[in-house]
């Protein structure tokens, strides 16, 4: 099947990947109540239709915290993507500079920050608060030193959202030599995953946290640190902490409540994404999309606003620019499109988000991204 939306990489990564790392990527939190939230609440709203408005010249292209992007879309951090496809991080990355578009890569990346930069371009960086502050500060030195343009600090995970998907598949709960047998067995049904993963993949670690553990060379053993690792203590306070080690832009991820967004403005953040982190925390809580209306307009003069969460098209990405988003970034799209096959699918995803956003702005008669505004909603 050769794919023509986002929802057929879904289609063919499950097909193509393991049921453990599917399921990891796509479910959500508990009843995944938010995940479909995210999706829903996206389709509802409908765009306003205008024609005979002259749309030869279409300019996509935004600016932000002094990067110029070709189009208002970027790649969410998605942990343990090098388990989707060989060194997937790395072939993300190099689609989206071929794209004109940022990656954000995960602190549980299998690729470390190094090797993902020397692709020939560096990532932006995504950063948890952990209990560990001294190898907090030696991650920060090291994106500083691979020339990470942006610190993305995630707040919405001071611990593990309940994902009842992967505790039914195998890939977390039950004993290590449970989990070994049901890895091996989905390995053995998957054998092009496989070869691609254990003949041209490894190492399988978690690259950027590998020097902190010592008690185990797993994927799992890496996210088990990770998860005893995460502070719940954690207060707006703590962003004095993070600009003492960082002097690019910091921009806090996971902000659903206009008062957040606000603190976040008085901590002195250059930009916020509007996250539920995909319905895969706090699960009931509200869609991102109607969370970013109210945060925009209260502090898009402030900072910039970004949005995740549901986005699954160029429509959808039109929609977030006219709720005041700057840009978009997606996550299970490029986790679908990487698990599907790799750099090229990945590249094909983004083509195929930028033809869809094209449609949207020429029969909404917006000729400029950076223009978008609420007239593109129809309100009848």
């Amino acid at each position: 099947m050769r794919a023509a939306s986002v929802s057929d990489f879904r289609e063919l990564a499950r097909r193509r990947l393991p049921n453990i790392f599917f399921e990891y990527i796509d479910g959500g939190s508990y009843a995944e109540v938010t995940l479909r939230r995210n999706v829903e609440d996206i389709e509802a709203l409908a765009l306003r239709q205008r024609v005979m408005r002259d749309m030869r010249e279409l300019d996509m292209s935004v600016q932000t915290l002094g990067q110029t992007l070709k189009m208002p879309v970027g790649l969410a951090p998605v942990g343990m993507a090098g388990m989707y496809a060989s060194r997937g991080e790395c072939q993300a990355m190099r689609a989206a500079s071929a794209a004109g578009v940022p990656m954000c890569l995960s602190t549980v990346s299998v690729c470390s920050i190094e090797e993902v930069a020397a692709t020939g371009t560096a990532p932006w960086f995504q950063l948890y608060m952990l209990k560990d502050r001294g190898y907090m500060k030696s991650l920060l030195e090291r994106a500083k030193a691979a020339g990470c343009p942006v610190l993305v600090f995630t707040v919405d995970l001071p611990l593990p959202g309940s994902r009842y998907r992967d505790v039914r598949s195998g890939f977390t709960g039950g004993t290590a030599l449970q989990q070994a047998l049901t890895q091996a067995k989905d390995g053995i049904l998957h054998p092009a995953w496989t070869w691609d993963l254990f003949m041209r993949g490894q190492p399988h670690t978690l690259g950027s946290v590998q020097d902190a553990v010592k008690e185990g060379s797993r994927v799992t053993d890496f996210l088990a640190w990770i998860a005893r690792n995460f502070d719940r203590s954690v207060t707006w306070a703590d962003i004095d902490w993070v600009r003492q080690h960082w002097d690019g832009p910091i921009v806090v991820k996971g902000v659903l409540d206009v008062e957040d967004a606000r603190a976040a403005v008085k901590a002195g953040a250059q930009g916020l994404v509007v996250s539920n982190h995909g319905g895969r925390q706090l699960d009931g809580v509200r869609s991102s999309i109607s969370a970013l209306g109210p945060i925009a307009e209260a502090v898009g003069g402030d900072l910039e606003v970004y949005m995740d969460g549901g986005v699954r098209s160029g429509l959808d990405v039109l929609k977030a620019l006219a709720l005041g988003a700057k840009a978009c970034f997606v996550g299970r799209a490029w986790a679908w499109a990487l698990g599907a096959g790799g750099q090229p699918a990945v590249a094909r995803m983004l083509d195929i988000i930028r033809a869809e956003l094209a449609v949207a702005m020429v029969l909404t008669g917006c000729n400029n991204a950076r223009d978008a505004g609420r007239e593109l909603i129809d309100r009848a």
